[in-house]
């Protein structure tokens, strides 16, 4: 920068120094000048005598002839003339060539140096080779996602020009010649990087390249590695899977992460939340390149270096337990009939640090279907209606009424203001008119359940108790305010992220007047908050949403008395060398202020309906709480929740299921919970065996609502 400066500033000088020559020679004012040669044209002696014939006595020039007289009497001569514009001339001219000289000096002199380094820079190219990425284990070792091994086949953008070595590798290859010549003219991952022709080639047709290498010239063969999923469909949506770097993710690279134009990056679950721990470091080719950018010399090569090793909180034979038990319950049985329900979601939380020990949704897919790239034939196929979307996380992405199960939350809102206690009893006759006699509700048990206290109210899940409960909310609305019930229950985790390290999840929704009135700005007569919307609230409908996972959330609070995890599946990372440089400890996100007998009198009735009631002979032998639900959803079948949490006395692992179109929840979710929690105890007791056969992926879920496995009557 200063050199260039300088060689500006000597450039101006030099050119203004001839100009200012020029001028003062053309005035004369130069002090060696002769005066004589100072005008470049005579003076005219007279207008009189111009153009008359005096005999040669007078001219138009003062003296006459070829001579003339300045204007200060000294005689100008036309040679005198002529002498001066040659000066003039001359003096540019040397002022042109002067600034040349000093360009000239500059570029070899002063910015020599630099275009040296830039020129040497030029001659060198340096290309990078992908890095294998690290692997994701389980909480035990057991690998959930690894590399394997392929043969590729490369070639130098050069031979693309070489007719003979092209059609040779179609021979070989048996690919036609044009699409092997587009290959190699391929400059996706740089003009001077070497071009894959076959990504997983044969030990056959690699081994004849190496053997006849002057028949192939260019063209090397080299083992890469490519994803892999060993057991299919297992946990696909959480482990997620790869794909080629996006525009939009080469222009927001994070900061320490190297990225190139073709690079294959994570795009979804743990590929993606922790790539940048994943992928390695790229290996480095320098070349030497000649003018066209041919490749004439490799000068170093450094190989790449695989990413870190995730370890994840997941135990493969629970995770296998729970992708097994959706497949059975809702995938299609046979020709005739079909499963229950038509989509759904399990999750498995540790209560004590919120490691998630198993995370699964249906339909599902296999991962090791975007290695190396996905066909647009099977992109459509995972996102149309009849295969339910198979890519959707329902566990964390989808959204459904909370039903019955809700129930635990407003019952304990109650308590809280004193609305609810154990000596506090309801009567049920099946149909309840609290909000006026025009406004009937129902409860699920139209014959009615008589007269019950909150522990039955649970375990019968009486809606008449729970509308209620909702109306002394209202009634005293004018001291508490309208939110009071929803300000509590939203310190379980509703309608908020639980902040579990996946991308897209859901938050929910607890309505309020201020939702309402907002939601329904344009409909002014659907935007006040009425009774109705308080006692369709408390039982979980209405207008209420929330996911799988923030229903494990706050039933995990629940059997820990109140203390909210953080659900995680990052457990620890380690790095190429094997040492630990990230460790997860998991734990209490923060504490909710439950007296311990209020949740006693909430659990003593979940335990009663696991033990005594229609969910009973799922859950023998295991010491266990639960609650059912059923929630009614417009134009479709009813949709079963369930959460249970065990063992009861100590508290470990939560579970939570949602069925979509399932029927009631006590006859669909409950079905998928109870193995679930079983593997979760076994496992804690060390008898379950990890089971690590593959998980198949159905893309043929019907896409008709409803199925023969699911009971159409509600059962709470």
């Amino acid at each position: 920068m200063v050199e260039a400066l300088l060689a500006f500033i000597v450039t101006i000088a030099v050119i203004a120094a001839g100009v200012f020559v020029f001028i003062r020679y053309r005035s004369g004012a130069l002090p060696w000048q002769d005066k004589s040669e100072a005008k470049g044209k005579p003076d005219i002696a007279s207008i009189d005598t111009v153009g008359v014939d005096d005999g040669g006595r007078s001219s138009i020039f003062a003296s006459g002839g070829s001579k003339g007289v300045a204007g200060d009497g000294r005689p100008v001569t036309a040679g005198t003339t002529m002498n001066s514009r040659f000066v003039a001339i001359g003096v540019l001219v040397a002022a042109i060539f002067g600034s040349l000289s000093v360009k000239l000096w500059t570029l070899q002199i002063l910015e020599g140096g630099r275009y040296g380094r830039d020129a040497q820079e030029n001659l060198y190219t340096t290309v990078s080779t992908p890095a294998p990425r690290g692997i994701i284990y389980d909480a035990d070792g057991i690998e959930l996602v690894n590399n394997r091994n392929i043969l590729t086949i490369l070639a130098e953008g050069a031979v693309a020009d070489d007719r003979d070595v092209v059609k040779r590798l179609s021979v070989l290859l048996g690919l036609p010649y044009n699409i092997v010549r587009q290959r190699i003219q391929d400059t996706s991952n740089g003009a001077q990087s070497q071009r894959v022709v076959v990504s997983d080639a044969s030990l056959r047709d690699a081994a004849y390249i190496m053997e006849h290498p002057e028949a192939f010239p260019g063209v090397i063969t080299q083992t890469r590695t490519e994803r892999n999923y060993p057991m299919g469909a297992l946990a696909a949506h959480l482990l997620g899977y790869t794909g080629t770097v996006t525009e939009e993710q080469l222009k927001n690279v994070a900061q320490g992460r190297a990225l190139s134009s073709g690079d294959f990056v994570g795009q979804a679950g743990v590929e993606e939340s922790y790539d940048a721990l994943l992928a390695g470091d790229h290996g480095v080719r320098t070349l030497i390149v000649d003018s066209g950018g041919s490749v004439k010399q490799v000068v170093s090569e450094t190989e790449a270096t695989r990413g870190s090793d995730v370890y994840l909180t997941i135990r493969t034979g629970v995770q296998h337990a729970a992708d097994q038990a959706l497949h059975d319950l809702i995938a299609p049985k046979d020709v005739i009939g079909r499963g229950i329900g038509t989509a759904g979601s399990i999750v498995c939380l540790d209560v004590t640090n919120g490691e998630v020990i198993a995370m699964a949704s249906y339909p599902t897919f296999d991962p090791g279907k975007f290695v190396g790239g996905i066909s647009q034939e099977v992109w459509e196929r995972f996102n149309t209606e009849k295969s339910r979307y198979p890519l959707m996380n329902r566990a964390i992405a989808g959204t459904y009424p909370m039903a019955s199960t809700f129930k635990a939350f407003t019952g304990l809102a109650g308590m809280n203001y004193g609305f609810v206690n154990n000596k506090k009893t309801w009567d049920c006759q099946g149909t309840w008119t609290g909000f006026g006699e025009d406004y009937p509700q129902s409860c699920w048990n139209l014959y009615g359940h008589g007269n019950i206290d909150f522990e039955t109210a649970i375990y019968e899940s009486c809606d008449i108790a729970f509308y209620e409960i909702a109306k002394a909310f209202w009634d005293d609305r004018g001291r508490i305010g309208d939110s009071a019930m929803q300000d509590y229950i939203k310190q379980f985790g509703y309608e908020a992220a639980t902040g579990i390290d996946l991308a897209g999840e859901a938050v929910g929704r607890i309505p309020t007047p201020e939702w309402k009135a907002e939601y329904f700005k344009d409909e002014p007569e659907e935007a006040q908050w009425m009774p109705g919307d308080m006692s369709n609230m408390v039982i979980g409908q209405g207008y209420v949403l929330g996911t799988c996972m923030q229903l494990a959330v706050s039933y995990a609070a629940v059997a820990s008395g109140g203390k909210v995890v953080k659900p995680h599946l990052l457990r620890e990372v380690k790095n190429s060398d094997g040492d630990t440089v990230i460790k997860e400890e998991g734990g209490i996100d923060r504490e909710i202020d439950i007296p311990a007998e209020n949740v006693k009198l909430l659990t003593a009735g979940m335990k009663r309906l696991a033990a005594e009631g229609d969910v009973s002979q799922l859950f023998l032998d295991m010491n266990v709480a639960c609650k059912t639900g059923t929630a009614e959803v417009a134009g479709k079948r009813d949709q079963g929740v369930f959460a249970v949490f065990g063992p009861y006395d100590k508290p470990k692992y939560v579970v939570a299921c949602i069925i979509e179109e399932g029927g009631a929840g006590a006859q669909s979710a409950a079905i998928a919970s109870a193995t679930v929690m079983q593997a979760a105890l076994d496992y804690a007791d060390g008898k379950l065996t990890a089971d690590t056969s593959r998980i198949s992926a159905d893309y043929s879920v019907a896409s008709d609502a409803g199925g023969s496995g699911g009971n159409t009557e509600r059962t709470d």
